[in-house]
């Protein structure tokens, strides 16, 4: 009977403060909190997504809403990476855990885990490292791989990538006296064709983002958008870069941090320059809606410089621009007039030249489309055209290892206004701009050296320009 009135005494104890326990306690975040506000819908060969919320709910969405397409990414660019650098996917893995990770801020590191559940929980098995390694997939490859190999007295295998051409104009050289952009992405076809998602991103702090991007990644990476506090964004990347960091914080996620949180050029250089580790080094081609003003701000490594105007204009194609950064820093030769980046450069000035006062958006996406060779002054297009072809050619561009027939270039393009950037919205055009349709079946056929790509390399028709908005819906 004893044995009984304490258990009695024990069990009334408990039930006394359960109440107490019960009411501090909350319930986890179920998928359908989770998911709140987002939606995904494609259009013209764009898979548009709107993510809504926390870091966690951000990117436990964007897990979701793409886990299709970021499983298969996460296939090709495994293959991709270990032909063209001599280093496997766990290569990669190790350096996201040992380089990357600590130096990310934990608002990222947040979305970076809501992903990998998100990717989890649609039946896609990844972990944290493999998607910290797919943000990387510029800077490790093509600035850590490098290094890392110098360091060990070795030849580097890869080099720094010459991606893009861009333009931004204002005042006398525009026809509103605003500002106007645009950009077209050049990359392998492998990564290109599946650079096809606009992102709406609505985050608990910071202001709002519409940009282009890659599946599983959490910044544009090619680096065009726009914030609701004005801020315009987009740059082209230094061909021949050779330094890099480790010890820096990683160049993915201080662009998107940049791209969330600047309310003016000054804010965007601060945030780019606190812990540059050198990846991905860029001209950058700024605007800000509400004054006017735009900025061609050149991040190397130890090297930087800003130019600004209110009436003017910046275009990039790959070139370095200040002769500092350019002998310390790279390997780029001026003398190469015929090379993709200074042919480029000169067709941009020919173009600018022949429309100024005149330039809108329309310009713009003309500009983005040409097919000229202005080093033979031709009708490509080719290498050397702003809508670039390189399967086309048979000199290839050697500076960024992108041998005879390389199937890579112009993968998409975007064009915005002040007009437009003032509503959140933008073009974009996904394929190439000037028309021609790639067609991997018929490629590899013609070019059996490049049959190490069967299985990852897909075709990618030439899309007609689309508006995507904030907000928008199917």
């Amino acid at each position: 009977m004893k044995r009984q009135v304490v258990f009695l005494s024990i069990a009334a104890a408990f039930l006394f403060v359960t109440p107490i326990h019960f009411a501090q306690w909350k319930p986890t975040m179920t998928e359908d909190d989770r998911m709140k506000g987002s939606y995904r819908f494609e259009r013209n060969g764009w898979i548009y997504v709107h993510l809504d919320g926390s870091p966690e709910q951000i990117g436990y969405q964007h897990g979701k809403l793409l886990a299709k397409e970021t499983a298969d990414l996460l296939r090709v660019i495994k293959p991709f990476l270990h032909h063209e650098t001599k280093r496997d996917w766990e290569f990669y893995r190790r350096a996201s855990q040992d380089i990357m990770w600590p130096k990310i801020e934990a608002e990222y590191q947040r979305e970076l885990d809501g992903i990998v559940k998100g990717l989890n929980d649609s039946g896609v098995k990844v972990d944290r490292w493999d998607i910290v390694a797919l943000n990387a997939v510029e800077e490790l490859p093509y600035y850590y791989v490098p290094w890392l190999e110098k360091q060990q007295g070795k030849i580097p295998t890869t080099h720094a990538p010459g991606n893009c051409s861009a333009i931004v104009a204002t005042g006398s050289y525009t026809k509103d006296h605003r500002i106007v952009m645009g950009h077209n992405t050049w990359t392998d076809y492998v990564k290109g064709s599946r650079w096809n998602i606009i992102f709406d991103i609505k985050p608990q702090k910071g202001y709002r983002i519409l940009m282009d991007g890659l599946p599983g990644v959490i910044v544009s990476d090619d680096d065009f958008g726009i914030n609701s506090a004005g801020i315009m964004i987009t740059e082209t990347t230094i061909t021949g870069f050779t330094l890099f960091d480790p010890a820096g914080k990683p160049e993915f996620y201080r662009a998107r941090k940049a791209m969330q949180y600047s309310n003016s050029i000054d804010d965007y250089v601060r945030i780019m320059l606190d812990g540059n580790n050198g990846g991905y080094a860029n001209d950058w081609l700024l605007g800000d809606n509400k004054t006017g003003e735009i900025a061609l701000f050149e991040l190397g490594l130890k090297e930087h410089s800003v130019r600004r105007t209110k009436d003017g204009y910046f275009v990039g194609s790959n070139f370095p621009v200040d002769q500092k950064l350019a002998t310390i820093e790279t390997n780029f030769d001026f003398r190469n007039l015929g090379g993709s980046p200074l042919a480029r450069k000169a067709r941009w000035e020919e173009m600018v030249k022949s429309s100024a006062g005149k330039i809108d958006v329309e310009t713009v996406k003309e500009m983005e489309a040409d097919k000229h060779d202005a080093f033979e002054n031709k009708e490509g297009p080719n290498e050397r055209s702003l809508c670039g072809v390189v399967e086309r050619s048979p000199r290839g561009v050697p500076e960024w290892d992108w041998g005879k027939f390389y199937p890579g270039g112009t993968v998409q393009a975007k064009a915005v206004d002040a007009q437009m950037a003032g509503k959140m919205q933008f073009w974009a055009a996904m394929g190439h701009p000037c028309g021609y349709d790639f067609v991997a079946a018929t490629f590899l056929k013609e070019h059996p050296e490049y049959v190490w790509m069967n299985g990852i390399l897909q075709d990618m028709p030439s899309r007609p320009w689309t508006i995507f908005s904030s907000s928008m819906k199917n």
